[in-house]
């Protein structure tokens, strides 16, 4: 395939989930990858009631939109909580972390530049 050349359509339900391992009850599918477009990456997380992702800084950015359900995510310093309809930029190097705020998943889009991108998580204490 040539990438960037080729139109897809998929559906999000045939899109395997795969564990994040970092975090608690959080999966991801990525929708559209380097293999189809040549600029930005679309990913789906979900994190199920109690789960979240910790701490962690990326060097790429993140542009994301609330699919459902409702999410805390500090960026830095500012704790907020986000629901359908909301969406999030988190720049560059800025700590960040997740989880569900309620009792059904909270389920959102990721998108990201297909750059290098080192994940590096904070410790804790």
């Amino acid at each position: 395939m040539t990438v960037g050349k080729t139109a897809v359509i998929r559906s999000l339900e045939d899109v395997a989930a795969n564990v994040v391992p970092a975090g608690t009850g959080t999966s991801i599918q990525v929708l559209i990858g380097a293999d189809v477009a040549p600029n930005f990456a679309m990913r789906c997380f979900t994190i199920e009631p109690g789960g979240g992702v910790p701490a962690h800084t990326n060097t790429v950015e993140h542009e994301q939109y609330v699919i459902s359900g409702r999410g805390n995510i500090c960026i830095g310093d500012q704790e907020s909580q986000v629901s359908a309809g909301d969406v999030v930029f988190i720049p560059a190097g800025v700590p960040h972390w997740y989880n569900c705020a309620g009792d059904e998943p909270f389920k959102f889009l990721c998108l990201i530049p297909n750059e290098q991108d080192t994940i590096t998580f904070m410790a804790e204490g």
